[in-house]
């Protein structure tokens, strides 16, 4: 087999469309037309009502096609004044053209039992874990399409709705803009987690691990670069630089990033930043994940030792997990699009 990126690509292809999944590529044809004049209007409703970090990556795309994107929010208490995404109740619905549920929890369920005369599409746009939710049978057998961002993810997703259905593979709208890896010398990227729960969403385990993994690296001469996850507690890392952008873009700087495996570290990977994953023993992270890390540590004592191993994963493997790169946004459009703008009028 030849190791060129069109050939592994076209394999690739060929066996997930064996698999129920299909590779998408190419270019997105424009937003359908309306007799309004109006563009599409999709309502998205994610397992983190709040969380609009996750729909954040879509606007640009969607906005030079014409598109509106609006998160399905309970109430705006958990909104600040400054965020870029368009929210609404579904109280406050006049109008829409497509429901994307990002998941299979109480939030998104909800919302499609209430809307049930809008097309419904499934989109993972974060990491589930491969067992089935206990609400997914209320909507699957709605859904006009499913998609993911990767081959790996995609079967994770799979399994997480209860389906045996063709699963679009259209890459992370993250990575439709990555910067160029400068590597600082000595800067190690920390990618927090969540500490504690709350209405927007649930925590993970690790932080202590990762709190102590970070004073080991500091004492070892290491600069320490924090990326916050969006609802983490700044408080716990205030003795670091903390990043004023994400962390995605934060990752251009770092030589190594070490963190509680999530959906950002493909993402990082394809910047080209070798990663440490901190492995508590009760974290649940799909096996994906933990191959784009070329290091797992369990105790802070490894950190150092890790940092200073942690080399890039493979193209064949980060293709695996992260998906096609660049164009993402516009290919998972693209998907929406044919799922059911064009067949339902508002």
């Amino acid at each position: 087999m030849s190791s060129g990126p069109l050939s592994r690509r076209s394999l690739l292809a060929g066996v997930l469309s064996g698999a129920g999944i299909t590779v998408l590529g190419g270019t997105s044809a424009q937003a359908a037309s309306r007799p309004d004049g109006i563009g599409p209007r999709v309502l998205i409703a994610t397992n983190e009502p709040w969380g609009t970090y996750h729909t954040a990556p879509l606007l640009p795309q969607a906005r030079r096609q014409g598109w509106e994107v609006v998160q399905l929010v309970p109430d705006r208490s958990q909104i600040k004044p400054d965020d870029p995404v368009p929210v609404a109740t579904p109280e406050e619905v006049s109008r829409a053209d497509l429901l994307v549920v990002t998941g299979a929890g109480d939030w998104p369920a909800d919302c499609a039992a209430r809307l049930r005369r809008l097309p419904l599409v499934a989109s993972s746009l974060a990491y589930q874990l491969p067992r089935e939710a206990p609400r997914a049978g209320e909507f699957r057998d709605r859904l006009r399409a499913i998609t993911a961002s990767s081959p790996a993810e995609a079967q994770v997703f799979d399994d997480y709705l209860g389906t045996r259905r063709a699963i679009s593979v259209v890459g992370t709208p993250q990575t439709d803009a990555l910067p160029k890896h400068r590597p600082e010398a000595g800067t190690v990227l920390v990618l927090t987690s969540v500490t504690r729960s709350g209405q927007t969403g649930g925590s993970a385990p690790g932080t202590e691990l990762l709190l102590a993994a970070a004073e080991r690296l500091a004492a070892a001469g290491r600069h320490i670069l924090v990326g916050l996850h969006p609802r983490e507690d700044r408080s716990l890392w205030e003795r670091y630089e903390i990043s004023t952008v994400p962390s995605v873009q934060a990752a251009a700087r770092a030589e190594v990033a070490v963190g509680i495996p999530g959906t950002v570290f493909p993402v990082v990977a394809a910047v080209g930043v070798p990663l440490v994953g901190c492995t508590d023993p009760a974290l649940q992270i799909p096996g994906y994940l933990l191959s784009v890390c070329a290091r797992t540590i369990t105790t802070a004592d490894a950190a150092v030792n890790a940092v200073e191993t942690a080399g890039p994963v493979s193209r064949e493997v980060l293709y695996e997990a992260v998906g096609p790169v660049g164009g993402s946004a516009r290919r998972l459009l693209k998907v929406w699009r044919k799922a059911g703008i064009r067949a339902h009028a508002a």
